[in-house]
Parts: C-alpha cells; structure tokens; sequence
C-alpha cells in the first residue's frame, strides 16, 4: 500500500456549491485505496487534476483511474452519455493512461440520448421558465426518465432486442412530448439507435453489476473510496431547490448509487474552498459582487472545467458547512485553494445569517426565504504572504494557521488537509488528525 496502513472506505464530498477542488483531493489518495467509485451525476460536471505538465478533465471516470493499477467504478447512480465516455476514454488512452480492464461500469446506471439535451437546451429557454442556469448536456431530463420508470438501462443498451423495443417506444413518446411544448428539433432518430448499439459494443467489456464488485471486494478486505460530484448545496433534497442538479451529491448518495450499505462506511470527507463559489442561477448569501470577487475569480481560475462559466465567488460561508456537515456526518474538512487569499489584508467570514431584526438559526428550506437572509461578518486578518505549494502545515503563515484554526472552531469540524495548488504535492496533511486516520497513515514499520 505504498507505505500506508489501510483504514476503510471513505466518501469525498463537496461541501459547498461544487468546484471544491475534489478531483485533486480523490486523484491525491486514490493510491491509498484499492478502488474508486463514482456515485451520480453526469457529465455535466468535471473534475481537474494536474498530474506534472498533464492536465486532465474527468467528467464520467473515477479520478482514480491515473494511478497505475487501481480499479475505477462507474455507479449505477450515474447517467451516461456514452459518446462522452468513449470520448473520455480515448483521450485517457492517447495520453498513455491504461483503463480497460480498469474500469467497470454499472449495468444498472441510465443512459443519457441526444434527445435529453434537445429537451433540456431548448425547455430551459421556453419563455414564462425560470432558468436554472443548467449545462445542457441532458443530465436533468435523463434523471426525469430515471424516477418516471421510462429510463433505459445499461443493462438494456447491452441487449439488441429489448433496447430496441424500448428505445422505439421511448422515442416515439418524447417526439409527441416535444412536440406538443413546441421544442422539437428534427432528429434522425435510427441513425441514432444504430449508433448507440454500436457505443454498446465498445462498452460491453467494461460493464459490471458492480454492485456486487464492490461488496465483494469489501468482504475481501480491499478498500473503497467513493467520489462524489457536484456539492452537497447542489444535492435535489438539501440543496438550494430547484436550483440543484438532479442527483443526490450527499453522502447518502454514495450509498443509493453504488449499493454499498452505509455500515460499509468508515468516515466522510467534506472539501470546502477558503471561500466559496456557485456556478449558475440560485441564492448566494455571500456573493462578492465587486472588484474583490473579480480578483478571487482570477487568482483561483474560477471558471467551469467543463463549460468554461465563471464562476460567481463570494466569502466562507459558515452556516452553510454547518449544514452540510450535518447532513452528511463530515469526520473532517478538506480546505482548498487556500493561497488565493494570499494578497488580502482582511478576509470576511460569514458566521451567521439575519433576517430583518431576528437571527436565523437554520438553514431555511426556500429560495425566497435564502434571498432574505442577511450574511453577519467577523473579518479574521489576512497574512499577506506566499502559500502557494506549502506542504507542511507548520511552514503556513501563523495568521494562516489562525484562520484555518477559526474556521474550525466556529464550524465544529477538523480541518484535515490543506490545498496550497493544484499539484498532488502542493498539499498538507495535518498529523494526527482524523483525515490521517480514514485515508491511511503512513506505516512506521
């Protein structure tokens, strides 16, 4: 194990809007476990890692597919497109990464048609709508057929005779749909079934029930780290509805989209950026808008890995990780992208919400009532100093240190590891701390 003890299987998780810095986080200590499981969403959302002078993009592929000899799931929770993930594969593959044999993916995870981005490009932009701000790649109209009991399974794609009497029936009822809300846009709806029954010849190798995988390494004694996308205010029942993805981003998710029990579960992993960003429409309690917001947004590249958006960047929302940590158990807190707070003198922290003249003790459950709230700030002084690539946590700046330190005291949960840049060692990890325990202490012996 490279020199570490095993621990047990862990959840990474974002604990803010998404964008955390995850992928870096599950890329970093993936070697430190036997498998990599993604548990939802789609290709809407991409993880970045930066390995040396390679940059990668992963979109639907565990990030733990760069390190040599590791297992990567694809959970059932997933909707895939796979033109995307052949996509995806291809590149890995021409940029020398091994990943057949590698990966496996769900038999039970949804797929996602051409006709789920037509809906959801155009449906988005039918007037009268109140516009989420989504991708448009089809994830929300592909989870609609999901929970409608119309979807189309892996398990179906993989067989001729039935995905074609599905596909047919599915399709012929969707162009009445669209049709019928004035989005439709001609399609070659046969060219696209034979081209998604050759996809389903490329993928038929790596599909799984992989459910039964990962229990059966888990009995075997192989440890499993799940990887969650998005982030846990984007989740469809605790985050900022409806301004959320169509999945469940929490942690209970990693457990619905994998079929792995919760008693399978040895702890959980929130990342958190030093302050925090959203991408789309939706409240945003400490959005900064002004010139500091925009340099936030240079000085951390806050622009979508995927879409290429920026991202709107506001102040360290404490009420937020509060619920978040509450939802989904956080044994520890990864902080991200700390040295873009380097230049400010002050830093803002938002430590309670208002509403008129009354304090708002909980996270309120409507947009319109988020909207309300008023942000209470204490200002924490800034260190003016260089943390760009700082490794050992003793060498941070102490008004650094100090500021970790009162994120952890006003949020209640540890700060286990510390993002100073995207490169894997650009990072601290706290010794002793609970983050060391769950993904693996070093072995003394």
């Amino acid at each position: 194990m490279n020199g570490f003890v095993k621990m047990g299987n862990v959840i990474i998780l974002g604990s803010q809007w998404g964008d955390e810095g995850k992928g870096k986080i599950v890329d970093l200590f993936s070697a430190r476990f036997d498998i990599v499981a993604r548990y939802q969403g789609g290709h809407n959302a991409g993880h970045t890692v930066v390995v040396g002078d390679k940059k990668f993009v992963l979109k639907l592929i565990p990030s733990g597919i760069l390190h040599a000899g590791k297992k990567a799931v694809i959970g059932n929770g997933l909707v895939i497109d796979p033109a995307a993930l052949l996509g995806e594969i291809d590149a890995l593959e021409s940029a020398g990464v091994e990943v057949r044999g590698n990966l496996f993916i769900s038999n039970r995870a949804h797929v996602l048609f051409p006709v789920h981005r037509m809906m959801e490009k155009l449906s988005e932009a039918r007037p009268g709508r109140v516009s989420i701000g989504t991708t448009s790649r089809g994830i929300g109209p592909c989870y609609e057929d999901k929970m409608g009991r119309r979807g189309i399974r892996i398990a179906d794609l993989l067989n001729p005779g039935i995905f074609r009497a599905q596909y047919d029936s599915v399709m012929e009822e969707k162009v009445v749909i669209a049709k019928a809300l004035g989005i439709y846009e001609e399609m070659d709806l046969k060219s696209i079934r034979d081209e998604y029954e050759a996809f389903a010849a490329r993928i038929r190798p790596m599909v799984r029930d992989t459910s039964m995988l990962l229990n059966q390494a888990i009995r075997d004694g192989k440890t499993v780290l799940f990887e969650g996308a998005q982030g846990t205010m984007l989740d469809i029942d605790h985050g900022t509805y409806p301004f959320v993805t169509s999945s469940s981003a929490s942690a209970g998710g990693a457990c619905t989209g994998t079929g792995v029990a919760p008693t399978r579960i040895s702890g959980v992993i929130g990342v958190s950026k030093a302050y925090i960003t959203r991408v789309g429409g939706g409240p945003f309690p400490t959005e900064a808008l002004d010139a500091t917001g925009d340099m936030i947004r240079k000085r951390g590249n806050e622009f979508g890995a995927v879409t290429g958006r920026p991202r709107r960047c506001g102040w360290f929302d404490v009420p937020l990780l509060r619920y978040t940590a509450a939802i989904n158990g956080f044994d520890s807190l990864v902080v991200t992208k700390l040295d873009v707070l380097d230049e400010l003198e002050s830093i803002p922290v938002c430590t309670g919400y208002r509403s008129g003249t009354h304090e708002v003790a909980e996270m309120p459950p409507t947009v319109a009532e988020i909207e309300k709230v008023e942000p209470v700030y204490e200002y924490v002084p800034g260190w003016r100093a260089a943390t760009f690539g700082v490794s050992s946590y003793d060498d941070l700046p102490e008004k650094a240190k100090a500021y970790v330190a009162f994120l952890e005291s006003r949020t209640g949960v540890e700060v286990g590891c510390i993002s100073t840049g995207p490169e894997r060692n650009q990072t601290i990890v706290r010794p002793g701390s609970r983050f060391e325990k769950l993904v693996g202490q070093r072995n003394s012996g």
